[in-house]
């Protein structure tokens, strides 16, 4: 017989492992749960399963409250559990499977007269194993073995050992392993044969409801917020959240101490640095250290922190040992951030100045890699701002310094920036963080200095993006200065410099043409040229890039609405502004300008409707809109709506007061003047002044339609009819007047005729008024036409024409359709009941037709005739089943098409 397979004396008579020494009986008991210790029930239910698979593995870092849960859930079992907290001498064979067969014995799964146990420290015999494996199998309840601290075995023999034995011991035994590292046993053949119960690190972290009920069992009580704040701190890590209790429990205000404590100087820093720190090699130790300034790394990011070549296969090692290192996708790994707080603190004392180096080590390999975002807040944390600058202009990504998103985050990294950054793009950098504070005059300085740079150093081709960017910034300082000439000469530089780019980078950066066009789009609105505006607007409202064009979008989308507005189409600007609000909603944006412009022209269209609560909670909501500041499209509406509003509320001194602000001291814009000049002639004309009413009128053109139709009306109020004629004449040539301009000049036409005796003209025309009106909801021209208006309104045709919408009564055609009584459309009436497949081309119309486009303006998109796109419009609503436009771009995204 072999040393090996020799057995010792009975351990009950000599109570003495194979050195010789006594058996430490504390290995073999269930650790003790404190007063504090918190049962959770979902953790249990999951170990429940153990008692159905051969082996359960509870793996997770250090003070994840592993060896508690699995002692309380062991506590509860009927069946015999052998504890055995495994410590480093147990490397040798002999050893362990000495203390484990006295484990097994000591809970009673073998008889106190079975024979057998190692006699060799290094090792035990197959005959011995085999006679456990044996023996175990031969049980009629399982036997539950709990090997706590399992790490701590490393040895392979004793593996291999361990699992001949689960294996051979059949049902007779369920095996729990409680270990920080992944044991070195054939895991893939028991996860696939369903034999495997696993409890991982992430489902060992406390969610903020069990998280809640440990701090009140400290005496604790915080609310939900500071609760799930902690949380997410700590990821849920059961000892962090512990020692925070019981730190936080001698404070007069947990919640604040909560909160602000320093991870670096606490008892939770103890722990780790003793637990996962202590004992590594000076090079992992190194390695931590360095790549705590990090939010995530990869091997060849931690070496250019390190300036060695070994990171790789020490974060494998730190990962497999749960050294509260977190793999994600592509090799890229992130610590635990209670880690990494206590990491950064610990570098700073024992690497004292060498953070921001580590940071512009980072940022360099960052940017070679193509990772700006990140190298951006790296060479920030640096202090190289001109590395951060740089990386942000040569990716073409100043523009996010507009858009909504990153916005803030980009402002909030570029804050400290100060003047010892002085490359090109750091100057760019500079005054596109004024600008889009709309802090004017900073931002002027600083573009006119970025101007000239670039003007010394023409001959640099590697200053392509930069000289683009600069593009941008011209483009947004001609539309908040009104300035038309610069936004042209822009949008031609950008056209020409876009050639000299890479089309990848251009690909990636849709917002740069995005905002250049919602720019240049905005300048030629506040100079009156509509169509030259729509378009440029076009492009930037119908942009692609996702998420990032989202806010130029809204905007250009406002801007157009605006313009449909000005020439008369309340309908349609009230649909186009609506579809800006919606998405910039949408998307989650916090008030984009394109929204808060849209609001303003749905307040435009709530006036002229008589909708003046709506109108004045729609201005109300705009009142902080960052797009009033020093941008005079959105300041100049809003200043009008508010203007016409009080208006109407008789409140006329007030009206032209506001209305006076709709014109800057700069750049004044035809149509502010003509609106703002309306505006305060119909406040003079109110308190009995008409010849300065009049007066005021002198800026009126038939240019602007919706101004002419009402300078008319007041024309004709003031005894001026044959003026007011031939402003509508002019008005009538320029051909591309709305409906609200087709209801004022009737108005002003019948009233011309009524006064000149010519009743039934006046009654056609007021009955063409009304026809006109009542698809629109117009109402403000007839409540503000005069007394004139109610006897021809009285009488009985005109009156059945008003009534529902202007007057009192029923509304035309009230009631539900012949052969419905009154009951809803069945759903086969409004459902098609086969698939729907709309052609290429239908769903090309259909998602031009969802953003407000006309059948004009899509035969021009599509490059085809609007005969086409009726064509196409035809097929669309047979398929879906609808015969109106809203509906049909409703039904196919229910469908899915769009």
């Amino acid at each position: 017989m072999s040393a090996t397979d020799r057995t010792a004396p009975d351990p009950a008579a000599t109570g003495t492992d194979p050195v010789g020494d006594p058996y430490l009986r504390t290995r073999f008991t269930l650790p003790s749960r404190p007063t504090t210790f918190l049962r959770r029930r979902r953790l249990l239910d999951r170990l429940d399963q153990a008692l159905r698979t051969p082996l359960t593995l509870v793996n997770g870092p250090a003070g994840a409250g592993k060896t508690l849960l699995v002692a309380d859930w062991a506590a509860g079992l009927p069946s015999p559990v052998a504890w055995l907290t495994v410590e480093a001498g147990d490397q040798r064979p002999g050893v362990f499977w000495a203390y484990v067969f006295e484990a097994l014995r000591t809970c009673g799964a073998r008889a106190a007269e079975a024979a057998g146990a190692p006699a060799n420290p290094g090792g035990v015999g197959h005959g011995l194993l085999a006679a456990l494996a044996a023996e175990l199998n031969a049980r009629d309840r399982p036997a539950v073995l709990v090997l706590d601290e399992y790490d701590r075995v490393t040895a392979p023999e004793v593996a291999e050992q361990l699992e001949f034995v689960l294996r051979h011991a059949g049902q007779g035994l369920r095996l729990v392993l409680v270990t920080r590292t992944e044991p070195q046993l054939p895991l893939h053949r028991y996860r696939a044969a369903g034999e495997l119960t696993e409890i991982r690190g992430a489902e060992l972290s406390l969610t903020p409801q069990e998280a809640d009920a440990l701090l009140r069992l400290h005496g604790l009580r915080l609310p939900s917020h500071a609760t799930s704040a902690l949380v997410e701190r700590t990821r849920g890590w059961a000892a962090g959240l512990r020692l925070s209790a019981l730190a936080a429990q001698g404070s007069s205000d947990p919640e604040r101490y909560l909160k602000e404590f320093e991870a670096g100087h606490s008892t939770v820093a103890d722990f780790l640095l003793a637990e996962v720190l202590k004992g590594r090699t000076p090079q992992a130790q190194d390695l931590l250290l360095r790549v705590s300034v990090l939010d995530r790394f990869c091997p060849d990011l931690a070496d250019a922190l390190t300036l060695r070549k070994d990171a790789e296969p020490l974060l494998a090692e730190l990962h497999r040992e749960n050294a509260f290192i977190e793999r994600l996708a592509h090799s890229w790994y992130r610590l635990h951030p209670l880690f990494r707080e206590i990491l950064r603190a610990h570098l700073r004392e024992r690497l004292p100045g060498l953070e921001p180096e580590l940071h512009l080590r980072a940022a360099r390999w960052l940017r070679r890699s193509g990772f700006v975002a990140e190298a951006l807040t790296q060479g920030a944390a640096g202090g190289d701002f001109d590395l951060a600058a740089g990386a942000l202009v040569d990716d073409l990504a100043i523009g996010e310094l507009f858009t909504g998103l990153r916005s803030d985050g980009l402002l909030q990294l570029f804050a400290g920036m100060g003047p010892e950054a002085s490359s090109e793009a750091s100057d760019l950098v500079r005054a596109a963080g004024a600008l889009a504070r709309r802090d004017l005059d900073h931002g002027l300085r600083g573009l006119r200095r970025a101007e000239q740079r670039l003007f010394d150093a023409e001959d640099r081709p590697d200053l392509a993006a930069a000289r683009l960017s600069c593009t941008l910034l011209q483009a947004l300082a001609a539309r908040l200065t009104g300035c038309p000439p610069r936004a042209e000469r822009a949008a031609a530089a950008a056209g020409q410099l876009l050639r000299d780019l890479p089309d990848r980078l251009l690909d990636e950066h849709q917002e740069l043409t995005a905002l250049l066009m919602t720019h240049l789009g905005s300048v030629r609105l506040w100079e009156g040229r509509y169509e030259e505006a729509r378009t440029a607007l076009l492009r930037g409202a119908d942009a692609p890039g996702g998420s990032a064009t989202v806010l130029p979008r809204t905007e250009a989308m406002g801007h157009l609405a605006l313009a449909d507005y000005l020439n008369g189409w309340p309908g349609r600007a009230e649909r186009r502004a609506r579809a800006a609000v919606s998405e910039g909603e949408l998307a989650g944006l916090p008030g984009p300008p394109g929204a808060g412009l849209g609001r303003m022209v749905l307040a435009a269209v709530a006036v002229d409707r008589q909708e003046l609560g709506r109108a004045r909670s729609l201005l109300d909501e705009t009142a902080g809109s960052p797009a009033r500041e020093h941008d005079p499209v959105p300041t100049a509406l809003r200043a009008l709506a508010a203007s016409r509003l009080l208006l109407d509320e008789d409140e006329t001194d007030a009206a032209a007061e506001a209305a006076e602000t709709a014109v800057p001291t700069t750049v004044a814009s035809p149509w502010a003047q003509g609106h703002a000049a309306v505006v305060r002639s119909a406040a003079c004309l109110a308190a009995g002044r008409p010849d300065e009413a009049l007066r005021l009128l002198h800026v009126v053109s038939g240019e602007q339609p919706v101004c002419a139709v009402e300078a008319a009306a007041i024309q004709v109020a003031a005894g001026r009819p044959r003026a007011a004629d031939d402003l509508l004449g002019a008005v009538r040539a320029e051909g591309r007047a709305g409906p609200a301009v087709r209801v004022g000049a009737a108005l002003v036409r019948a009233r011309a005729a009524r006064d000149t005796g010519e009743t039934d003209l006046a009654r056609r025309l007021l009955a063409r008024a009304l026809l006109d009106a009542r698809r629109e909801r117009l109402r403000r021209p007839f409540l503000r036409a005069g007394e004139w208006i109610e006897p021809l309104l009285a009488t009985s045709p005109l009156r059945e024409l008003a009534e529902g919408w202007l007057l009192p009564g029923p509304p035309p055609g009230h009631g539900p359709p012949p052969g419905h009584g009154g009951q809803p459309r069945a759903v086969s009436e409004t459902v098609p009941l086969v698939p729907v497949e709309l052609s290429g081309r239908e769903r090309d119309v259909l998602r031009r037709l969802a953003r407000m486009r006309t059948t004009e303006e899509i035969a021009a998109d599509l490059y085809v005739s609007v005969n086409t796109v009726k064509t196409h419009l035809k097929s669309a609503y047979r398929k879906l089943a609808v015969n109106r436009r809203g509906d049909a771009v409703n039904r196919a995204r229910e469908l899915g098409q769009l």
